[in-house]
């Protein structure tokens, strides 16, 4: 056996290991949010880690360079993800609106469990909060030298959603990247509409662009870019499904449907869509 490999597992410490793991995915169901909030950052973050080490051990190899040690601790990274990714699976599957958060083609156990650990229903009596909170209102200005008024983490997942919804838009099952496609469609008219025009005005004044860029040049044409356009797609398609995870943790936690989100409450925004998969099964 080369020297540099790691020894064998004794049997006994695997068996020791199997049932640890079980006796930790039955205590995950007892996480408290806080304790769900520290392990979804430190999953992201050991993904994140994971990736860069993987990319530094295909350098290695490229210089014929000793790396068994590397390729180790590359398995040890990816066996502490898993265990992670267990205990927040028990999580999120052991709550009716996790349960149903994952009945959702692209929101997997994680994404689930970060949602439910961000939101608290009792202090989010309409949608319009948890999207304050998250930092999709557009109302909403960090100024300067003062306290960020939404949460980095919970607006991080939000963005995370939205790119798991482009990705599967194509799914047979699929329900919100089917609604970003739309909402894309609908949005590159209007702004070939010049309906943006002022947007594209304010932004053209508060920000310095390359004179080259493409932003630069759809600025001063008086529309959007269409990087702009494609993240207001996928912020209206989070945007529902939040309001449909409301819709969902208001009823289970009160019994009775939430007052109707405000957007749908405005002249202009009447068709109601109500939660896909609600009630489960």
């Amino acid at each position: 056996m080369d020297s540099m490999t790691p020894p064998p597992m004794p049997s006994e410490y695997l068996e020791g290991l199997q049932r640890l793991t079980k006796d930790l995915k039955d205590a995950a169901r007892t996480l408290s949010e806080r304790e769900v909030r520290y392990l979804v950052d430190i999953y992201y973050q050991q993904q994140r880690d994971r990736i860069r080490s993987a990319h530094q051990l295909r350098t290695l190899s490229q210089g014929a360079e000793p790396h068994v040690i590397m390729q180790w601790v590359g398995g040890q990274r990816e066996l502490f993800e898993r265990e992670v990714a267990k205990s927040l699976d028990a999580f999120s599957g052991g709550r009716v609106a996790g349960r149903w958060a994952r009945s959702i083609v692209g929101i997997g156990p994680i994404i689930a469990a970060g949602l439910l650990a961000h939101i608290d229903i009792k202090q989010a009596p309409t949608v319009g909060h948890i999207w304050r909170f998250a930092g999709l209102d557009p109302t909403l200005k960090w100024s300067k030298g003062t306290k960020r008024p939404w949460n980095g983490a919970l607006k991080r997942l939000c963005w995370l959603i939205g790119q798991s919804f482009t990705k599967v838009s194509n799914h047979e099952r699929d329900v919100y990247g089917k609604i970003y496609k739309a909402r894309k469609e609908q949005e590159m008219a209007r702004n070939e509409a010049g309906l943006f025009r002022e947007q594209a005005a304010a932004s053209l004044a508060a920000k310095k662009f390359g004179e080259d860029t493409q932003a630069r040049k759809a600025y001063e044409a008086g529309m959007l870019p269409p990087a702009r356009i494609h993240l207001r797609a996928q912020r209206y398609a989070v945007k529902l499904f939040l309001a449909h995870l409301h819709h969902v943790m208001y009823e289970v936690e009160f019994g009775e449907p939430p007052p109707k989100p405000y957007i749908l409450s405005q002249p202009g925004h009447a068709h109601y869509i109500a939660p896909p998969n609600w009630p489960m099964r």
